[in-house]
């Protein structure tokens, strides 16, 4: 198990930087509550994004977003009300996108950026 949490914590830290490499200013990282984690929150143009990462090493079990599930999303829409509410935040607009990223913990193989996966 800590194997695949070392993974994971770099994905988030590649997703971390490819987001402020693009324009987007990293807000918070790891950020949890009762109801759960959400991996990163950025902001860019305005609008807060509230990032779920997903990293594998391979394709062997599918893609790293197939992860994503419907009930995921349902439970980051509500952690990303908590997070306004919690840190004031009023933005013009907020949404849900996902990372995925295929590597081995130390080279990016792939990384997959989905914009809006919900809103």
């Amino acid at each position: 198990m800590a194997r695949k949490d070392e993974l994971g914590r770099w994905g988030e830290t590649v997703a971390g930087e490819y987001l402020m490499a693009n324009g987007y200013e990293v807000l918070d990282h790891g950020w949890r509550c009762r109801q759960g984690e959400i991996d990163l929150v950025a902001r860019s143009a305005g609008t807060v994004a509230f990032v779920e990462v997903k990293t594998r090493r391979t394709l062997r079990f599918g893609h790293p977003l197939e992860a994503i599930t419907p009930a995921k999303f349902t439970r980051l829409r509500v952690l990303a009300g908590e997070w306004c509410r919690i840190h004031r935040v009023h933005a013009g607009a907020i949404r849900i996108d996902a990372i995925g990223i295929i590597g081995d913990g130390q080279v990016v193989g792939n990384l997959e950026h989905r914009v809006g996966v919900i809103e």
